[in-house]
């Protein structure tokens, strides 16, 4: 099964190319973090946390390790090591017939590794400019 939406999920992975994925952002996609209560609405935020994500993960032990499908989205499976910490997670992405992201969530483990992510997180935003975002709101 082909689906375009996540094709270009992986061209963006691979050359890290910000236009490409803000043209895959639907307008009103929604990012849900682990370490974030509440829904974050709308692409600016969404690009955002995307952004600062791939310069938080991305390693040379970056890597999926897993893929399920369903008609209209996906969970990867990833994993990678940062600070020697063993970083474990899955990537839920829903697409809408055009292909775009409408919403993106992700979950961590082990605890340790969340805890790392969640202040690398916030060091990347507030470099991006996004302020407290990674606040426990």
């Amino acid at each position: 099964m082909t689906m375009i939406g996540l094709d270009k999920w992986y061209a963006y992975i691979k050359a890290h190319d910000t236009k490409l994925l803000w043209e895959l952002l639907h307008p009103d996609a929604v990012f849900e973090s682990p370490v974030v209560h509440t829904p974050q609405r709308g692409r600016d935020i969404t690009f955002k946390y995307l952004t600062s994500a791939l310069g938080v993960l991305d390693s040379p032990a970056f890597a999926y390790v897993g893929e399920w499908r369903n008609h209209n989205g996906a969970v990867l499976e990833f994993a990678t090591e940062i600070d020697g910490i063993k970083v474990n997670g899955v990537d839920i992405i829903k697409f809408d017939d055009a292909g775009r992201i409408t919403h993106f969530k992700v979950m961590l483990r082990p605890l340790k590794a969340v805890n790392l992510i969640h202040r690398m997180m916030g060091e990347e935003l507030m470099r991006q400019g996004a302020g407290g975002a990674t606040d426990n709101t």
